[in-house]
């Protein structure tokens, strides 16, 4: 009996500390974890949300960079963080293709973590050096064809958006070519600049602003529809890739366990954020797609998470593509 209410006692004293600690949340800096290095798309993305966000819950909001492991080592490091509220994980489509991808994660992605919701969609721009000899996608397919064995494609490491991506292109050409991995998408398009690689498939809000300088050649976006940032650019399905289609969409986390209050405040955060017409306006050049209020929720988040978990699993499977 005793050891009962002493039992009652210690859990009525945790609610109570819980829901005084949600109350005076945030009393610090809040850390966002970003899964890739600083300068590519999803870095660009999570430091505007950042910015934004901060205003709502009136502290600094901050972007960290984890890179390495197609994401995974962000992952785990937030997954073990204390489940308080101050750090958020930004991660993308990623997210839901690595339990096909790595044979054991340091993580549980549906366990381990509480979504807070949607943040938007990004189309992808298959582009090239500035002096690749294709001219457009037509000949850049014959020409990976007939040179497979000598052209490279850039990406930010296995399970990322633009691995994804070249996966797909290879499968839809059906010929197979060296793949150079990067600790993100920021480096990779340095050497693509450089002219140390060939080609890649990127996010737009990585891209945007290279194609419009003409420091690199675009063969089309990866969208059923052009982006209003690149009127002029078809579509990869137009130029001739039929039923190519991929979208990168960001989802944001936090540990386990962490307390309802708290999420509620971060979820309205996102909500408020992703309302603001500047942010919206800055999403848009950047060929971003801002989800809605009614996306923007946890509950929106699970479902999208498992639903394409189960989505790429067979198609991880039958391309044969696995890590350790």
């Amino acid at each position: 009996m005793v050891d009962k209410l002493l039992r009652t006692l210690i859990c009525l004293v945790c609610l109570c500390a819980v829901q005084v600690s949600a109350e005076q949340y945030p009393s610090k800096p809040i850390t966002i974890i970003v899964p890739f290095s600083a300068g590519g798309p999803t870095d660009t993305s999570a430091r505007l949300l950042a910015q934004y966000m901060g205003e709502t819950l009136k502290t600094q909001v901050i972007v960290e960079n984890v890179a390495g492991a197609g994401g995974t080592m962000a992952a785990a490091r937030v997954a073990g963080s204390p489940p308080d509220g101050y750090t958020v994980f930004f991660h993308h489509i990623g997210f839901s293709t690595a339990p096909s991808l790595y044979r054991k994660l340091p993580y549980d992605t549906i366990r381990d973590f509480e979504p807070l919701g949607m943040v938007g969609d990004v189309a992808m721009t298959l582009v090239a050096r500035k002096d690749f000899p294709a001219r457009g996608l037509k000949e850049l397919i014959a020409y990976v064809k007939a040179n497979k064995d000598k052209v490279n494609l850039a990406n930010a490491g296995l399970g990322a958006a633009s691995h994804l991506c070249g996966m797909l292109f290879m499968s839809a050409i059906q010929t197979d070519f060296t793949t150079i991995p990067y600790k993100g998408t920021g480096p990779a398009m340095n050497d693509l600049l450089g002219g140390q690689v060939d080609f890649m498939c990127d996010q737009t809000s990585n891209t945007i602003s290279q194609i419009k300088a003409g420091k690199i050649k675009v063969y089309g976006v990866t969208t059923k529809t052009r982006v209003s940032a690149l009127p002029d650019v078809p579509t990869l399905d137009e130029a001739g890739l039929k039923n190519f289609e991929i979208s990168v969409w960001q989802g944001l986390y936090v540990p386990k366990a962490t307390p309802k209050p708290i999420i509620e405040k971060l979820t309205k955060a996102l909500q408020t954020a992703l309302a603001n017409p500047t942010l919206k306006q800055r999403f848009v050049e950047l060929g971003t797609v801002p989800a809605g209020k009614e996306s923007a929720t946890p509950e929106a988040l699970r479902k999208h998470l498992k639903a394409e978990i189960d989505k790429w699993g067979p198609i991880i499977k039958k391309a044969g593509v696995y890590a350790d």
